[in-house]
C-alpha cells in the first residue's frame, strides 16, 4: 500500500493538471448561485459546467461533479439549497472526462453516496480518465479515480426513493457517454427532464483516433444511433453538461425576468440539440476525410 503522503501528492498533481487545462475556460471554475429548475430538479454547478441535483423521498441524486477543484463549490451549492451533504445517496455521470467526473471521487467520499454509470463510463472513472479508447485520450486531463462504480445498463433505471432516472447510452463523445431522463412534478404538472450528454465530435491533437476509420465502422454507427436516441426522447426541459450547449443559464435568466411562459420548457429542444450534433459529426467526418486525401 502506498503511503498516504504519496496518494495525496498524486491527487494534488491531478488537480493541478486539471486546473492548467481549465485555465482556457475560466467559466468552468466561476461560481454560480444554485437554482431551482423544475419540481425537485436543481442546478448546483458552475457558470460553465453543469451539475444537476434531483430530490426524492429518500435522498438526493447528483448527476456530474464538474472539475476536481470544484468539489467544495458543488457541495456548498447543495447545502445552500437547504440540503445536507449526506442526503446525496447516488452520483451519476454523463461522461467520464475530468470536467464532468473530476470531482466525483471527493463528493462521493464526503457524502457517502454510491456512484454509478454506464459500463464504459464506470471503467473510465475507475481509471481516473486514463482510457486509451477515449477519442481525447492523451489530451483530456486525468483526475482522482473513483474506487468503485456500479454499472447501469442501457435502458436501466437508477432509483432513489420515488425518483427513477433512466440511462440512455449515447456513445460518441466518449465510449461511455450517457443521457439521463426522469420526471419532475410541480403544482400537479409532471414534465420530462432530459440531461443529454455532449455531442461534440472531438479528438486529441495528434491522435490516430478517427471517427471515420473504416476499421471501426461502429464509431460512426454508434454515434448516429446515440444522436437518434436523444432526438426521440420525451423532452420538456433539456439540460447539458456544458450549460451553454443548451442555453440553460440564458433561458433561466429570461424566465426570471419575464415570468410565464417558462422559456425552459421546449418540447423540441432535444430534437434541435440532436440536429446540431449531426451537423458537428458530419463536419468532423468531412474534415477527417479531407485530411486523409491531402496526406501523401
Amino acid at each position: 500500500m502506498k503511503p498516504l503522503r504519496h496518494v495525496l501528492s498524486a491527487c494534488l498533481a491531478l488537480v493541478a493538471a486539471a486546473s492548467a487545462h481549465a485555465g482556457d475556460h475560466p467559466d468552468w471554475t466561476q461560481s454560480h448561485k444554485p437554482f431551482h429548475i423544475y419540481g425537485d430538479t436543481y442546478y448546483v454547478g458552475t457558470q460553465g459546467l453543469s451539475a444537476i441535483l434531483i430530490g426524492s423521498s429518500q435522498g438526493l441524486v447528483l448527476i456530474d461533479g464538474t472539475l476536481p477543484q470544484n468539489a467544495a463549490q458543488v457541495e456548498a451549492n447543495i447545502k445552500a439549497l437547504g440540503f445536507q451533504l449526506h442526503d446525496v445517496k447516488l452520483i451519476l455521470n454523463t461522461h467520464a472526462h475530468f470536467d464532468h467526473a473530476g470531482a466525483i471521487a471527493a463528493i462521493a467520499r464526503d457524502s457517502g453516496a454510491r456512484v454509478a454509470a454506464s459500463e464504459a463510463g464506470a471503467k473510465e472513472m475507475m481509471l481516473g480518465g486514463h482510457d486509451p479508447e477515449d477519442p481525447q485520450f492523451g489530451e483530456a486531463s486525468e483526475y482522482p479515480r473513483v474506487a468503485h462504480v456500479d454499472t447501469i445498463p442501457d435502458g436501466g433505471v437508477a432509483r432513489v426513493g420515488n425518483v427513477e432516472v433512466t440511462a440512455h447510452y449515447t456513445p460518441g463523445h466518449t465510449p461511455g457517454s450517457t443521457t439521463w431522463t426522469w420526471q419532475s412534478c410541480e403544482a400537479g404538472r409532471c414534465l420530462h427532464m432530459a440531461y443529454a450528454d455532449s455531442l461534440s465530435a472531438l479528438t486529441a491533437d495528434g491522435s490516430d483516433y478517427r471517427y471515420s476509420d473504416p476499421a471501426y465502422p461502429e464509431r460512426v454507427e454508434n454515434y448516429r444511433h446515440g444522436i437518434a436516441v436523444i432526438a426521440a426522447l420525451p423532452c420538456d426541459i433539456l439540460m447539458t453538461p456544458h450549460p451553454g450547449a443548451s442555453d440553460l443559464l440564458e433561458r433561466v435568466a429570461r424566465r426570471d425576468a419575464a415570468g410565464k411562459p417558462d422559456p425552459l420548457i421546449d418540447a423540441g429542444a432535444c430534437r434541435a440539440y440532436a440536429a446540431e450534433g449531426t451537423r458537428m459529426l458530419d463536419a468532423k467526418l468531412a474534415k477527417e476525410r479531407a485530411g486523409q486525401k491531402a496526406a501523401p
